[in-house]
């Protein structure tokens, strides 16, 4: 039996090795040469209980001696603080962990005669997250993980002037989260409810994390745990936006936005962070910013992640239109997101009964990424479109509501009367989309003769 490693990014999580990445984590290169060159990745043929593979228990002497290894390679590492390959052996990613010599219900008697602590229980419950992958458990993995990461949070805090370790955080947090993932994905499928019980518990160990490198603000800049900071609230977003719970997202965003170094981090993570403070807000309704941030994310992203770029337009596609930049075909054609290009041209041509129909035909690709509500709000640059038009047709600055009305009625808009159009013009001039009053006395509606339809962006 061979466990899967995380390689690649997936929507659904459908076992405990095969888990989600997210826009920030690239793509894991295969560990396949790795598992058939080294003489460890031999496995030994589990018996099948119940359709559920076991790992065999039995400890032989050519066990003990790769246990032995294993663990002096990690004390060796972690003493001389090489980060890379501390964080290499304390993977669930890595290929070691399909190595059935490794996969321990109980590791702690062999751990304790060579590690002290706290390295003993990191190493003996990342031993036993192994054992509980391998036997496709994924509660026990997830709440294993959990050990490792409360464990290291320690060591962490007693690393005093010293950031070697970042690595291996990053590291055991990623692994946390993708596992907690699983966790919650089975119990889901099994009590049929969607209880995020796992993910919610991985955020507070990631919290407890972040608030160790907040708080490492004597250092130097070179060595400060601060560095670690931006890693941390983007697993954190990933979490959250998971879980529903935006509104978390708030004080690690000011964090952030005070940091000293908020501009100096690597491209990837920055792209990472705006791509998430720019849905977020797009969700509150500041277009503006989330347009800044998403251009950002956009602009940044490597040209050759191409899934990447397409996730970022999917939603910089709906925020520019909100503030009247409509999308070209040649992009959404390139980046496969034409269900955009028939919302745009109805909302220009302010045809109100296109844009239901666009709206209801593509219903499921919008309500999956949350835009649905919000590509709802289009309806009202859509009458403005519309009004525009009649004002051009008109030439007056004295358009009768009743116009304003027939016009909604003949772009298919039904089971509206004279005071329903009247709301609307009243919602469109206080929104500042359309400079001009209502004169109810004589049911007219009375634009600017100068720029009466101001510019989107500038409103």
């Amino acid at each position: 039996m061979k466990i899967p490693t995380i390689s690649s990014p997936s929507s659904s999580v459908t076992s405990v090795g095969s888990v989600t990445v997210s826009l920030s984590t690239n793509i894991q290169k295969s560990h396949a040469e790795d598992i058939k060159s080294s003489p460890q990745i031999t496995r030994r043929q589990a018996p099948s209980t119940g359709g559920i593979k076991v790992v065999d228990t039995e400890i032989t002497l050519d066990d003990v001696r790769v246990l032995r290894a294993v663990h002096l390679d990690i004390k060796s590492s972690w003493l001389g603080k090489d980060g890379q390959m501390c964080a290499k052996l304390l993977s669930c990613r890595d290929s070691h962990a399909n190595n059935s010599k490794l996969q321990l219900e109980k590791p702690e008697s062999s751990v304790e005669k060579i590690l002290e602590q706290p390295l003993d229980e990191i190493v003996a419950a990342h031993l036993r997250c192994l054992w509980a992958i391998a036997n496709k458990d994924a509660v026990e993995a997830s709440r294993c993980q959990m050990m490792v990461v409360q464990a290291f949070s320690k060591a962490l805090q007693q690393q005093k002037d010293d950031n070697w370790s970042l690595s291996v955080m990053y590291t055991v947090c990623l692994d946390l989260r993708l596992l907690a993932i699983s966790a919650d994905s089975f119990l889901s499928s099994k009590e049929h409810k969607r209880k995020k019980v796992h993910l919610e518990k991985a955020a507070e160990c990631l919290m407890s994390c972040f608030r160790i490198c907040a708080a490492d603000n004597r250092s130097i800049e070179e060595l400060s745990k601060r560095w670690g900071m931006l890693t941390l609230v983007n697993q954190m977003f990933k979490v959250y936006f998971h879980i529903n719970k935006l509104h978390l997202c708030k004080p690690i965003i000011r964090a952030i936005e005070s940091l000293p170094l908020k501009d100096h981090f690597s491209v990837g993570q920055l792209v990472t962070y705006r791509y998430y403070v720019g849905r977020k807000a797009m969700f509150d309704c500041d277009y503006k910013s989330a347009d800044t941030y998403l251009t950002f994310a956009f602009e940044r992203c490597h040209k050759s992640s191409w899934k990447n770029k397409r996730m970022i337009l999917i939603y910089l596609v709906p925020v520019k239109m909100m503030r009247g930049f409509m999308p070209s075909k040649r992009v959404l054609e390139k980046y496969e997101l034409m269900q955009f290009w028939e919302v745009s041209e109805a909302v220009k041509k302010g045809n109100l009964k296109a844009l239901a129909a666009t709206m209801d035909k593509h219903e499921p690709f919008f309500v999956s990424y949350g835009l649905f509500l919000i590509l709802e709000k289009l309806k009202v640059n859509a009458y403005r479109s519309l009004f525009k038009k009649v004002c051009l047709l008109v030439n007056t600055h004295q358009i009768p509501i009743d116009t304003l009305l027939q016009a909604m009625i003949v772009m298919g808009e039904k089971d509206v009367d004279l005071d329903e159009t009247q709301c609307i013009v009243a919602n469109l001039i206080y929104e500042g989309k359309i400079k001009g009053y209502i004169s109810h006395q004589h049911q007219k509606l009375v634009v600017s003769k100068q720029n009466a339809f101001p510019t989107l962006s500038t409103v």
